[in-house]
């Protein structure tokens, strides 16, 4: 095996409502991208069910020993001989709550991480459009990392793209390689997402892989889809548009070494202490009116 490069897919998708129907397009789809030659395949967040109505929801998900979207996923990585990364399934952890969990399958169909989403989807925005994330998942407290034959993965889902901290520690941990799968809405889509998939590339001198939903799904919720993969430098190696189906790059880690010597802002960082405004100017003011 080269370890130096290797192929990447992105898979898109418009999940449902159906958990079966949703884990078979994306069989469908990984099989395409192995046919293509990919060694590493990138599926969205919530492969497995698009569903913002708790009840439905947990009425369509099972804990992690239980769920057969990732049984088949696992056998079909090890019938494949490829890396699978899960971007995320909707996995219940008690009769009250849920976690988006992100998987990465080795070619023998082992587990070699798990991620749960740090930080959770509460927002409001333009048109009535409006999520709270924190109402039924429960959030991640840990990064994760895993070593791949060709570098080190960090593994991120969605939401967390916007807090770029996460991102930092996980490139001065060793990452080389950034995951983002998501289910952008598309008017944050189309206001933000490649602006802050190629900053999170440039800034931390890293390959970013992003696999996207894309399009109107089932339960009325449209996203922005156009997965990307981006190079350390910022550029677009690969990009899809709204509709399923697979994006595919060639990745050659020896870039993430010259896009660091060109810019070695990993090597730069300092800490800093933050000084609070103070209660009274110290400078010298005229009192008008005073003698």
């Amino acid at each position: 095996m080269n370890t130096s490069s290797f192929k990447a897919a992105m898979i898109q998708m418009r999940a449902g409502l159906a958990p079966t129907a949703n884990i078979d397009a994306a069989v469908r789809l990984i099989g395409e991208a192995k046919s293509a030659g990919a060694d590493y395949v990138l599926t969205p967040e919530m492969t497995n069910i698009m569903e913002v109505k708790r009840e439905r929801l947990f009425a369509n998900i099972v804990a992690e020993d239980a769920d057969t979207s990732l049984a088949t996923l696992r056998g079909l990585a090890r019938k494949l001989g490829i890396y699978i990364h899960v971007g995320s399934l909707a996995i219940k952890v008690s009769p009250d709550w849920a976690v988006n969990r992100s998987f990465l399958i080795d070619p023998q169909g082992n587990l070699a991480a798990r991620y749960d989403k740090i930080h959770m989807f509460d927002v409001d925005l333009e048109g009535g459009e409006s999520y709270r994330e924190s109402r039924t998942y429960q959030p991640g407290e840990q990064a994760v990392l895993s070593d791949l034959p060709w570098g080190r993965l960090g593994l991120t889902i969605c939401y967390d793209l916007r807090f770029p901290a996460l991102y930092r520690a996980l490139a001065e941990a060793g990452a080389t390689m950034l995951t983002i799968p998501s289910a952008f809405t598309r008017q944050t889509g189309e206001a933000h997402w490649h602006v802050l998939i190629r900053a999170r590339a440039i800034e931390n001198g890293c390959f970013v892989f992003a696999a996207a939903q894309g399009g109107k799904h089932e339960n009325g919720r449209e996203t922005f889809g156009h997965s990307l993969i981006v190079d350390p430098w910022g550029r677009i190696l690969a990009e899809g548009e709204i509709e399923p189906g697979v994006v595919m790059a060639e990745i050659d880690l020896s870039e993430v070494a010259k896009a660091r010597s060109r810019i070695p802002s990993l090597q730069h960082g300092r800490r800093f202490e933050i000084v609070e405004p103070l209660a009274e100017p110290t400078h010298l003011h005229v009192v008008r009116g005073a003698e």
